[in-house]
């Protein structure tokens, strides 16, 4: 089988949302490698967040798009972190106009400012095991003060449904967000998405596009599921992501991923 391109989001399909990397999942990862395809993770996170996961995947190799898709990272097994990175790799927007529109809208709503391969300034404390990283609790001005990938606005005792509509209000514009199953938002530079980036690195690749496949779970994977030759909705996925795959796969908690990478065996 030619080498196919094979897209992997991280909670909720490679590993579940508590965290856990399960042992199916792991070794059919490493059996797709072996086998000579490209697995690249794609996901949310940020650098600091991705790499343990990445190590227990035994991904060395290779590219990882991080923080939806405006940081794309380098795997180097010889540079000090295991990675590199470029300038040209990375897309940061301004965080105070889309922050100063949405505080009146969600005034109670924790905040976090990506700082690239560090951690994240805060607004206030998040709750324990959310974020991974360096924490720094900022005033309100500092959140605005600097370029970033990514924002994050994360209300705890709001419903997802709550916060989506507080979000809907809000009318964003000039930016990309996407929220997620919790009461969870991201916010990135317009036009910068998962699929934007894994674009980028297919060509790098020389991988052609019939040979990609993509597995997501979240909104915040739509635009790569729509890029991807085969797009994969995991089972736990809300209805409106599944509505956009090729198909539909297991759940994750079941190693839904499994039978997707083992057809590429």
């Amino acid at each position: 089988m030619d080498a196919h391109m094979i897209c992997l989001d991280l909670d909720g399909t490679t590993i579940t949302h508590e965290g856990v990397l399960r042992p199916a999942v792991r070794e059919a990862v490493r059996a797709v490698l072996a086998a000579g395809h490209h697995v690249v993770v794609a996901t949310g996170r940020g650098i600091v967040a991705t790499t343990p996961i990445l190590d227990a995947l035994g991904l060395t190799k290779g590219w990882t798009v991080c923080s939806n898709g405006a940081v794309t990272v380098r795997l180097d097994p010889r540079a000090p972190q295991g990675w590199t990175l470029d300038e040209d790799d990375v897309v940061t927007f301004d965080p105070a106009p889309v922050l100063t529109r949405l505080r009146p809208v969600l005034p109670d709503a924790l905040v976090a400012v990506e700082d690239l391969g560090v951690g994240f300034r805060l607004s206030a404390p998040y709750p324990p095991d959310e974020l991974v990283g360096e924490q720094t609790v900022v005033p309100w001005e500092e959140l605005l003060a600097h370029p970033t990938t990514r924002v994050t606005l994360r209300m705890p005792e709001a419903t997802s449904e709550e916060f989506a509509e507080a979000v809907d209000r809000a009318g964003l514009h000039g930016v990309a967000y996407s929220v997620g199953f919790s009461a969870w938002l991201d916010i990135n530079p317009e036009g910068v998405s998962k699929g934007s980036a894994l674009e980028i690195v297919r060509r790098r690749l020389h991988v052609e596009p019939g040979l990609t496949v993509a597995v997501g779970d979240q909104r915040n994977d739509v635009e790569m599921l729509r890029w991807a030759a085969r797009g994969v909705a995991m089972g736990n996925a809300p209805a409106e992501v599944q509505d956009v795959a090729d198909e539909v796969t297991g759940v994750v908690d079941d190693d839904g991923l499994v039978p997707v990478l083992r057809s590429l065996l």
